[in-house]
């Protein structure tokens, strides 16, 4: 085989059939031409057709144009769960705008950097209490020139709790952006290679970085998944209810929820955040057929205590991705369900795809799957990027596809050391069996991985530093049995200042930074491993920790529209 684990592929698919390139304002076009009056979204009980989503893209569009946020230009969301996003996402595309995702879990800092690295000076937000007073300090240190700001309860009275919107020039709610804006004559041409999205991502060596992610990639992407899919949506026939709890500004919910029930024609149930038991709901009451989560959410179902008992029969899909499946968890969900939860791999550089499991194939526990059609995987020499290994070595994985990145928005430098011509060095650690089957053993970066959100320990650390008492600190990532894995600080005390406990920590950092990078963990030391040239060193201080049991598992909700 030319392509390790093609031969495990769905009947009908090949590696190299036909991944189609386009943009995605065509993509709703052709979505609406299509399935028009069928519904598209339903939130809070109210479904948004496929024409009407168009439709209400088609006047933010407008308002983006008469408002001259059209080529060239940045424009930020700053949005929950909510149809806002997928409204103003394709109405800023269709103007000829790119786009940049502000992850409404973030710290303040993290979404300052954000929005002044994109260059956007336009905001979209909501009058919702936990995005606007956020929104509005943007407003206030002069990070951005104006604030659009969608009313929240347009959608039905049954939401979250709502800010007032101040009298403000500078703050205009979304209807009166919207008012008056027409149609022009034609609109702007958007080709596949222009950037569309800025979505950030990054590691322990400095500030997250957007990732530019072009009309052509997440395309490419939809299109990806699409042919992987084929036979199985062909042998269904069906119109499937997608249960879309993944938040919407995360590349995994983008991609495999909202552009591809837009291209397919299913329906998107969706929640603004994720509860166990509305979830439940979606299955069991309302018949929902897929439901994409990431670990989390499933360590959530995999606890409930009557689980053997549920109905799961409805569902035909059950995925995880985000972040690595704990093999315990997909057992249990299996022997309780009879039902296969099995995870694949992708990163916001490739829009999402990477590797998936065939229904059929061989059972490999801990595996993230084959490389999907269209790309290409292998693994190389942790001190050569340029030498392949052999199935079963340990060294980089290596991608290129049609749906990687081109590289880093103004970061010429860090752009180039993450490729090796066309192939996209992944700092993910692992290995290919002799089947195509791929296995992560660790990362190369620091970045920590918590609940399927990216947490830079950097980040944390300087927000720590600003507490009077401390010297130095290392965070490092430990084993965590709910959110797979989470932050744990290392504390040096300054001469004379007494120890603290881990709650007074949290309440110092709240505010500072996102409720799933706040630390679980806290530790004091004397003093802190150093490199040879005086550096702290997060590597070794990671040698020196005894192989630990997991943070307990929590019972918590995983917000989508907020902080958690």
């Amino acid at each position: 085989m030319t392509h390790p684990g093609e031969q495990y592929y769905p009947k009908g698919v090949r590696w190299d059939d036909r991944i189609e390139r386009g943009t995605l304002p065509d993509l709703l076009s052709q979505a609406a031409r299509q399935f028009g009056a069928r519904p598209a979204i339903e939130f809070r009980g109210r479904a948004i057709s496929f024409t009407e989503l168009e439709a209400l893209a088609d006047v933010a569009a407008s308002a983006f144009l008469h408002a001259d946020l059209g080529k060239g230009a940045t424009v930020a969301l700053f949005l929950g769960n909510s149809p806002d996003h997928p409204i103003n996402f394709f109405g800023a595309l269709k103007a000829g705008a790119r786009l940049a995702h502000l992850s409404p879990l973030d710290g303040e800092r993290a979404l300052s950097h954000k929005l002044s690295d994109s260059g956007a000076r336009v905001l979209v937000t909501s009058n919702v209490a936990t995005l606007l007073p956020t929104a509005l300090k943007f407003l206030e240190k002069g990070l951005v020139d104006r604030l659009v700001v969608c009313e929240d309860d347009h959608w039905g009275a049954v939401g979250n709790p709502h800010a007032p919107i101040p009298d403000n020039p500078a703050i205009v709610t979304f209807a009166k952006f919207a008012q008056g804006a027409t149609k022009p004559a034609q609109w702007p041409s958007v080709m596949a290679d222009d950037i569309a999205l800025l979505q950030y991502t990054g590691g322990t060596t400095g500030l997250p970085k957007g990732a530019m992610l072009s009309h052509g990639n997440l395309t490419s992407a939809v299109s990806i998944y699409e042919v992987w899919g084929r036979p199985a949506r062909l042998e269904r026939n069906s119109i499937e209810r997608v249960i879309c709890v993944l938040p919407l500004f995360h590349i995994y919910a983008l991609t495999v929820v909202l552009l591809s029930c837009l291209r397919l024609g299913n329906l998107i149930s969706l929640h603004q955040r994720f509860d166990v038991e509305a979830v439940m709901r979606d299955i069991e009451v309302k018949r929902a057929t897929m439901f994409p989560g990431v670990p989390t959410m499933w360590i959530a179902i995999a606890s409930l205590p009557d689980l053997d008992t549920r109905d799961f029969s409805s569902l035909v899909s059950a995925g995880s991705g985000g972040a690595p499946l704990p093999v315990e968890v997909a057992k249990v969900f299996e022997r309780k369900t009879n039902m296969k939860l099995k995870s694949g791999w992708g990163m916001t550089e490739t829009c999402s795809p990477g590797t998936a499991h065939p229904q059929e194939g061989p059972d490999k526990p801990g595996s993230i799957g084959l490389m999907l059609p269209g790309i290409e995987m292998d693994v190389v020499a942790l001190d050569d990027p340029a030498k392949a290994l052999a199935p079963g070595e340990v060294g980089e994985i290596r991608i290129r596809g049609p749906n990687v990145t081109k590289g880093y928005w103004g970061r010429p430098q860090e752009t180039a050391d993450a490729f090796v011509g066309d192939r996209f060095l992944t700092g993910d650690i692992g290995y290919m069996d002799g089947d195509g089957y791929f296995f992560l053993v660790d990362r190369k970066k620091d970045m920590i991985i918590s609940g399927g959100f990216n947490v830079y320990p950097q980040m944390i650390e300087q927000a720590i530093y600003e507490h009077a008492s401390v010297q130095e600190v290392i965070v490092i990532g430990i084993p965590d049995e709910y959110r797979g894995e989470a932050a744990k600080a290392f504390i040096k005390l300054r001469a004379g200042s007494a120890a603290f406990s881990l709650d007074e920590l949290k309440a110092f950092l709240a505010g500072k930074l996102g409720r799933h990078e706040i630390p679980a963990a806290l530790a004091f030391a004397d003093e802190l491993p150093r490199t040879p040239v005086g550096k702290l060193s997060r590597h070794e201080l990671r040698g020196q920790q005894p192989q630990s049991q997991p943070v307990p598992q929590r019972t918590q909700q995983l917000a989508t529209g907020g902080r958690p």
